[in-house]
């Protein structure tokens, strides 16, 4: 079984493990050595029992923490998704359908003083062109 030296609190301890379990093992370490420094910073002088039960204390909580936001964000994931579900399986509405009966005549109007002065505009443009040439 593999032994791996890990520092926490700035002391060392030989902490065997499981065959290809020894980054897992640094990585904790590394974890519980960050809350550990924390303490040693506020107080030089902690046992070393005391120095790992209150660390692990400290990540305790912060995984406690991290567990609730990922609890509710679940919650908040099955929510959007039983929404969304249930959106998809309503069918899609009707199309609105707008009826016009008539064309009111001012658009009638409009539209062909539109369509008369693009002329106007198309006829100048070929004289100027024609007058440039």
């Amino acid at each position: 079984m593999p032994e791996v030296t890990v520092s926490i609190g700035g002391r060392e301890f030989a902490v065997a493990c499981q065959e290809g379990q020894e980054s897992f093992v640094q990585t904790a370490a590394a974890l519980l050595d960050d809350q550990a420094q924390v303490l040693v910073q506020q107080s030089a002088r902690i046992p070393e029992p005391r120095l790992l039960l209150m660390a692990g204390l400290m990540l305790a909580d912060r995984t406690a923490g991290l567990e609730e936001r990922l609890r509710l964000a679940e919650m908040r994931a099955a929510e959007a998704e039983a929404a969304l579900e249930e959106a998809l399986s309503r069918p899609a509405p009707e199309p609105a359908r707008i009826e016009v009966p008539v064309i009111p005549e001012i658009v009638i109007d409009t539209l062909s003083e539109i369509a008369a002065r693009a002329e106007a505009l198309a006829g100048e443009l070929e004289d100027r062109i024609k007058r440039a040439s």
